[in-house]
């Protein structure tokens, strides 16, 4: 392909819920939605993950628009490639995986529906539906009742898998009361980073409740104190944050500082270094599962072909739509009451944004390239 031009939709999607995580509290989701048109008049769309801040991660949405556009697309324009090749040719650029992995799931959407083939065809699917799971934010009230509201309000609607978001004063006793409600329930616990090395003891009182995992525990940064914690406590060590390649992931593995893998495409620079990773952790029979970026049904919708690889064994944060949207800029994904979700099998990633309802959230479009 070639390019002809790239737009970026800044939008403002209310959340239908506030959530709050050890980062701070988030009412409004601000997206860049990457609009790659090919000089065949193909269009390809990706979505960047980044946040207005650099809280969650050093990236952040105006750093995000000034890589891709300084920096990022001049290295693809004139000239013909794949979008195999765009690793290759961003190589020289580093940092900024999540502007990476915005352009490169627009050019694979654009080359996928060019050749009339489903992303998740393309990315190696062997499912046809998956299980959801469902990140449950910490009340904004600090209410355990609250909680307890919430978490019930997930599970009648027929989720899998439970992820409750902790830190320092929300931890242990939410989780007792969460296991307490629902024993037999797939639960698991997200800190964020918000905990260090001083909290190793302490973690190890979430033994009792029987979780698939606790994720990122400490700074990503310090690997050491995840393999300490991994070997203090019976509950499995998955790491986020941490992950940012495949030589990285399979270095923590190796360190023992990693048990599990959470795979976050933007985290990691795009879905072909994420699916690099899987593939890895598959061939030596480390669990994996698809994380979530609170995305859109641009973004959702890769995710689910994702989550339906071979190697992830543990349901990913793939909730339907109405988690977070209502209503979504795409058709909306809608999770069936057995918790099950339909993988997508359209031409390229299969949702596109519908143009009334991506209008009516854009505050402003930016012409890249």
């Amino acid at each position: 392909m070639k390019i002809d031009k790239v737009v970026i939709h800044h939008v403002e999607m209310p959340l239908v819920r506030p959530f709050r995580t050890s980062f701070g509290v988030e009412y409004v989701r601000h997206v860049g939605l990457i609009e790659l048109t090919t000089t065949d008049g193909v269009v390809g769309w990706g979505e960047c993950v980044s946040s207005p801040e650099p809280t969650y991660s050093h990236e952040f949405n105006d750093a995000a628009v000034l890589a891709m556009r300084d920096h990022l697309l001049p290295r693809l324009a004139g000239r013909e490639f794949t979008a195999e090749d765009v690793p290759d040719v961003f190589s020289p650029v580093r940092g900024h995986p999540m502007a990476r992995g915005a352009l490169e799931m627009a050019a694979l959407d654009a080359q996928l529906r060019a050749a009339g083939q489903s992303f998740a065809s393309y990315i190696g699917s062997t499912r046809t539906e998956i299980p959801c799971g469902v990140s449950v934010g910490i009340p904004v009230d600090d209410s355990i009742d609250t909680l307890l509201d919430h978490v019930n309000g997930y599970i009648e609607q027929g989720y899998r898998r439970i992820k409750l978001k902790i830190q320092p004063g929300f931890d242990i006793e939410p989780t007792r009361a969460v296991r307490s409600a629902w024993p037999e329930i797939p639960l698991q616990v997200d800190a964020n980073q918000a905990y260090s090395r001083d909290h190793i003891d302490y973690l190890a009182g979430l033994d009792e409740f029987d979780l698939l995992l606790i994720e990122q525990p400490m700074h990503e940064d310090d690997l050491v104190a995840h393999k300490w914690l991994a070997d203090r406590i019976e509950t499995p060590v998955c790491l986020d944050e941490s992950v940012i390649s495949v030589n990285n992931a399979e270095s923590l593995i190796d360190f023992g500082a990693c048990e599990i893998v959470n795979i976050k495409a933007g985290r990691v620079g795009g879905y072909l270094e994420a699916k690099k990773i899987h593939d890895m952790a598959f061939e030596r029979g480390i669990p994996v599962w698809c994380g979530g970026m609170e995305e859109t049904g641009v973004g959702r919708a890769a995710n689910m072909a994702f989550a339906s690889l071979p190697g992830c064994t543990l349901p990913g944060d793939t909730s339907g739509s109405d988690r977070f949207y209502a209503p979504d800029v795409t058709e909306p994904f809608v999770m069936g009451a057995d918790g099950m979700m339909q993988v997508p099998t359209e031409p390229g990633i299969s949702r596109l944004p519908i143009p009334e309802i991506l209008t009516s959230i854009t505050v402003a479009t930016e012409v890249l390239a």
